[in-house]
């Protein structure tokens, strides 16, 4: 079995990868710790510039592998960093497919506009990925998440304590079943009161709110998706549309914002 090990040139090692996408180790000695540990098991090294470096965690990220094992999402959470996307599940690490143009151009006006009416009302706090929620058994990265003032308690540094009052999730090719299966039946037993599904392929939103424990599907308001928790917060689905996204201050103003 070909094993390699990448090296940040000039700084401590992090990460160590082997067969082109697996995670063995992700720790911060220093350089002669982690040789003194780990020469037998991986001789052969590559040293990289860091722009190279950089290109080489983001293809190997790419492959949604699965990670490290921690056995409690605390010790996931010391782990990774700000700009690592990726889910615990059940003490194993999930690392997430770069999202697509169409995903960020939604995240970007969803989330902004979600804020400024939650920030409007004094409402509460809206978070976005890679921010995480800690539910049982679970670690999950909402696209977007909507904690009430009253649970802003639960809000830590890098991930909420607990189930978020809303939670939007942009459906991906590789995510259909994830979203719509695991993290539906997760978010409704953890109690994440209203889950958003959008799929930019087929330019649509549904939203579903718990009642009695258990999801009921949130009718259509026309041609628009209405938040049940957010009283007035309304998302056109004509938005969803490739070439009739407005733009932000468009639709500030189209809610009565600005």
């Amino acid at each position: 079995m070909e094993k390699t090990r990448f090296l940040h040139a000039g700084q401590r090692i992090t990460e160590i990868w082997y067969n082109a996408g697996v995670m063995i180790a992700a720790v911060n000695p220093t350089t002669t710790e982690l040789e003194a540990e780990l020469a037998s098991l991986l001789p052969d090294w590559i040293a990289l510039e860091p722009g190279r470096w950089q290109r080489v965690q983001y293809a190997l990220r790419r492959l949604e592998s699965t990670g490290p094992v921690f056995p409690t999402f605390e010790s996931f959470v010391e782990w990774v960093d700000e700009d690592t996307s990726a889910e615990w599940i059940e003490g194993e690490v999930c690392f997430m497919s770069p999202a697509s143009t169409r995903h960020q151009l939604i995240v970007g006006l969803l989330a902004p506009l979600m804020r400024a009416f939650v920030e409007s009302g004094q409402l509460g706090t809206v978070l976005t990925a890679p921010y995480k929620m800690k539910i049982p058994g679970y670690g999950a990265e909402p696209d977007i998440l909507f904690v009430a003032t009253a649970n802003e308690s639960q809000i830590r540094r890098t991930y909420l304590d607990g189930p978020a009052d809303l939670v939007v999730e942009i459906i991906s090719p590789e995510s259909v079943e994830r979203d719509r299966i695991r993290k539906y039946n997760d978010y409704e037993a953890a109690g994440v009161g209203e889950y958003w599904l959008i799929d930019p392929e087929r330019e649509t939103a549904e939203g579903y709110t718990l009642t009695n424990g258990r999801y009921q599907r949130i009718e259509p308001a026309g041609d628009a998706l209405a938040s049940a928790i957010l009283p007035g917060f309304v998302l056109p689905l004509a938005w969803l549309r490739l070439g009739q996204q407005p733009t932000l201050i468009e639709a500030l103003r189209s809610m009565g914002i600005l």
